[in-house]
Order: C-alpha cells, then structure tokens, then sequence
C-alpha cells in the first residue's frame, strides 16, 4: 500500500480541503475563540495525529522484543521521531492560540506542562538510543523505553490535566476540546483534517524507513 500513489494524492487533496476550509470556511462565533477556532484543524488534529503514531511505534516496539527483526526497530524510531514533530508542531500551534485567547503564549497551564513533560520524555527515548553503539542493545533497550514513553502520554496527558483546574478545554470540570465544534467543523476535522496530517506524516515516515533501510543494507554489504 505504501508503495502506491492514491494515498499521497489523498493526503494532498485533503491538506488543500483542510488549508482552504481552515482559513476560508464559516466557522461558529465562539466566546473568547472567534476567528481562532480555524486552529482547530491544526492544532488539534496534529495531535491526534501524534498519538496514532505513537501507538503505531510502540507497537513496532512489541513486535520488535517478541521476534528481533531489527526493521521492527527502524519502524519504531521513525514513527516515534513522526509523533515528536508532531508533537512540537502541536506545542507550538497551541502556543499561538493561547495568545490571542488567553493572552499569553505561556502560562504553565497544566496541559501545556503535560505536552513538554510528554515530548521530553520521548526525547529522551531519541537521547537513550544515541547514547548506545551495540545495535541489538539499543533496539531491546530502545524498545523496552519506547513502551514506558507511551505509557507515559496517559499521566501526562490525559489523566493528570483533568484533575485540576485548567484554561485548556478538558481541565477540570470542562469538556475536552473537540466538543467545541460544530456540524461544520466536524465534517472537516475528521474526514479531511485528522487523516490528511496523518497521511503526510506516514509519507514523510516512510520516505525516512526506506533510507534508513537502504543505509543498512549498505552498511551490511561494505
């Protein structure tokens, strides 16, 4: 599937849809939100994109310590390395929402700790893996890390920041944020949105799979 066309050219086609209606749709007059709510296709639906391909790494992970195929390994690192772009794309997008909604770009928000605390963790993971020169060592113990980093993303992520009070949507008390969107938005967001940044980070993911795999065989062959 990787290998065919159809995708990429839905990944573009549904970029363009996302960009288009994201800056040129009609978007619900929100209190406090108004014309940033257009954030909501980015910001949002990169993280989305994040957590799948960090579900999709740790899982290469467990495939990894249960057969030792090191193209397990590979999978896993560069799909981990997708979901840290995202990850800081993410951070960023939601930094600029935050200052012209709540008037600051920073402001220790319990969300905004939770994601760097998340995003630190896993690069550590990047740190750990180029601190070790014994290939087999660093993908049992990359893997074995890999799966403490995704367990991670829930504490930090998901359970902490809905414990206790937060300007974020989702805090505590409050709804998450993609209850905020309408019919309208909804009908973006997730057929075109979600799955047009995920499918540019797969592209990009397997670009960066089959250059790796290439360097390997060559390494292998010298």
């Amino acid at each position: 599937m990787l290998r065919q066309r159809w995708w990429k050219i839905a990944c573009i086609i549904l970029l363009l849809y996302t960009f288009i209606a994201g800056f040129l749709g009609a978007v619900p007059a929100k209190p406090i939100l108004h014309e940033t709510i257009r954030n909501f296709y980015f910001h949002v639906a990169m993280w989305f994109s994040m957590m799948i391909f960090f579900i999709v790494s740790v899982t290469y992970s467990i495939k990894y310590l249960r057969s030792n195929n090191p193209v397990f390994d590979i999978y896993a690192l560069e799909y981990a390395k997708a979901g840290i772009v995202f990850g800081c794309l993410g951070v960023l997008t939601g930094s600029l929402w935050a200052g012209f909604t709540w008037g600051a770009f920073w402001s220790n928000d319990p969300k905004q700790l939770g994601a760097v605390v998340a995003l630190l963790i896993y690069f550590a993971y990047l740190v750990l893996r180029n601190s070790m020169t014994d290939m087999d060592k660093r993908a049992r113990i990359g893997a074995v890390y890999n799966i403490f980093a995704f367990a991670m993303l829930f504490p930090t992520l998901w359970i902490i920041p809905r414990m206790v009070e937060s300007l974020h949507p989702g805090g505590l008390g409050s709804n998450p944020a993609f209850g905020s969107e309408d019919a309208r938005m909804a009908a973006i967001f997730w057929p075109a949105a979600v799955p047009g940044w995920t499918l540019l980070g797969v592209w990009i993911t397997s670009l960066r799979i089959r250059l790796q795999l290439l360097h390997d065989n060559r390494s292998y062959h010298a």
